[in-house]
């Protein structure tokens, strides 16, 4: 069969990472599909993972990420997403594809692996030559993830970084999943842009035991998923009638809820960092993703900020502002 003239070129996708404000955990399908719809606030950031593929001078597939794997079969392909999208997509001819991340994947919380199963499948979709929707992306991603591997975890991470921009996205129980851009006057988005504290902790962790803990105990702590899902709701209409001064009081709330559904979200030392935050003049904050480490976000007066930096030494401060955009190809050569 000929081969698509698309298959010579080469293609990078750039996707984008994402902070979640409040109700996270509520996209897991053990509370959506038995208690209520889930509903969370989450953002796209302009924090990155580019993805490259290229035909390759033979015909073996080279994957680069943390390590370089080259196989003649793409069933020994080790990186389990990497396999299963070349699967799902057909690819079975040789292929090179390199990932470069703006921040490095490692237990983070700011949803990179769904960001690169995105930003891999929006690339090979373009190296075959197709264009597919943002929806599609993050179902297709969704499938990898949640149906074939198997693997812990919800479903916003997929879609936000398939969509981009500030969405309200609400799960239902028959699996389809309503996103909601959140409009705003360009001065309300700025000021919770400058209102917001973007903070890495320094220590990396795996989400997948904390989700599994999480998964089952749900049935244990089903009033304050409601409330955290009812919590989007109101920071959702909080948010389109610009009242963005609004936010710390529920990044507050939903932090106090979300720490106490299962072991292992927080500990002695978060806790004492997101006091110290408080006492400094933060109205809320939380840490972002499943627990443990990664990123923290606190919201807070602007002029309140280098005194809470000075609190929290051990913190890394890392500037961020918000990305419209969702996956995208930005490049295609010969």
């Amino acid at each position: 069969m000929k081969e698509h003239p698309a298959k010579r070129r080469m293609i990078m996708s750039k996707t984008p990472l994402r902070i979640t404000f409040v109700g996270g955990g509520t996209d897991l399908s053990q509370y959506y599909s038995s208690y209520g719809t889930g509903c969370v606030i989450s953002a796209a950031i302009n924090k990155y993972i580019y993805v490259l593929v290229h035909k390759a001078f033979d015909n073996k597939t080279r994957v680069r990420y943390s390590k370089t794997e080259i196989v003649d079969n793409i069933e020994d392909i080790e990186h389990p997403t990497v396999r299963e999208a070349l699967k799902l997509l057909e690819i079975t001819d040789g292929i090179d594809i390199n990932v470069v991340a703006d921040i490095t994947d490692g237990g983070t919380g700011l949803g990179s692996s769904s960001a690169f199963l995105v930003g891999l499948l929006n690339a090979l979709h373009a190296w075959k030559g197709e264009y597919i929707g943002a929806t599609r992306l993050a179902e297709e991603a969704v499938l990898i993830e949640r149906g074939i591997l198997k693997e812990p975890g919800g479903k916003q991470d997929q879609y936000i970084a398939a969509l981009g921009g500030i969405q309200f996205l609400e799960f239902n129980k028959d699996e389809t999943v309503v996103n909601t851009p959140i409009i705003m006057y360009e001065e309300s988005r700025r000021r919770l842009e400058e209102s917001l504290l973007f903070m890495y902790t320094g220590k990396q962790r795996k989400s997948t035991e904390i989700l599994k803990k999480q998964s089952a105990d749900i049935s244990a702590h089903i009033a304050s998923y409601n409330k955290m899902a009812s919590l989007a709701s109101e920071m959702f209409t909080s948010l389109i009638d610009n009242r963005w001064i609004d936010t710390g009081k529920y990044l507050h709330e939903n932090w106090l809820l979300k720490r106490t559904l299962s072991e292992g979200i927080s500990n002695e030392w978060i806790d004492s960092i997101y006091d110290r935050a408080m006492d400094s003049g933060a109205l809320g904050g939380k840490l972002i993703g499943a627990g443990a480490g990664g990123f923290m976000l606190f919201f807070a007066p602007s002029d309140k900020h280098e005194e809470i930096i000075r609190a929290l030494p051990e913190l890394k401060q890392e500037p961020f502002e918000f990305e419209a955009l969702g996956s995208r190809i930005i490049y295609i050569g010969d």
